[in-house]
């Protein structure tokens, strides 16, 4: 039997961590809900941090929240729309400049999180119509490799969400904001 994270009467996926006890569908609604549970984390960090702390870094390797935030954007739209499904992206790396994470001036954290939020509700289309055995397409985002599965790139993002919420949470604390789960 296979477990995740409850969603709340407003579709935003509950405060609590996925626990193994609460039972779900499939393996897929498994990724589903710790991609949901952990997109929701970075949000409320981010929203719970001073205007002034979600633009700046206080960490020696230089990013921002507000660049976290657009990175994991691009991030799910690397891995599941240019990757998996092979569709032609514009941009894909545009969540950097010179070889840095970089937000705009004219980008908002308000913007940058309801982005966030609205490429997680596309990344759970793409996971719900597709086996987690599916083989991506190929194309330019595996620079001439095979392809991986859903599955696997599924795994990759939870890995990137669950070491990214780590490092928000000592910028949080480092900031007065809040921490933990």
């Amino acid at each position: 039997m296979l477990y995740v994270a409850l969603k709340a009467d407003d579709g935003r996926m509950s405060e609590r961590f996925p626990s193994p006890t609460l039972a779900v569908s499939s393996r897929a609604e498994v990724f589903i809900g710790y991609l949901d549970y952990f997109r929701a984390q970075i949000v409320a960090k981010v929203e719970g941090l001073a205007a002034a702390d979600q633009c700046r870094s206080t960490l020696p390797s230089g990013w921002s929240p507000l660049e976290l935030v657009k990175h994991l954007t691009f991030v799910e739209l690397r891995w599941l729309e240019w990757g998996f499904e092979g569709r032609p992206v514009d941009d894909p790396w545009g969540d950097q400049r010179d070889a840095r994470w970089y937000v705009a001036p004219d980008e908002t954290a308000g913007q940058l999180l309801a982005t966030l939020t609205a490429r997680g509700a596309h990344s759970r289309e793409i996971i719900a119509a597709h086996d987690l055995a599916d083989i991506g397409q190929p194309g330019p985002r595996w620079d001439g490799g095979e392809p991986p599965t859903l599955e696997r790139i599924l795994f990759h993002l939870l890995q990137e969400y669950a070491r990214h919420l780590g490092h928000l949470d000592v910028v949080a604390e480092l900031a007065g904001g809040p921490v933990g789960e």
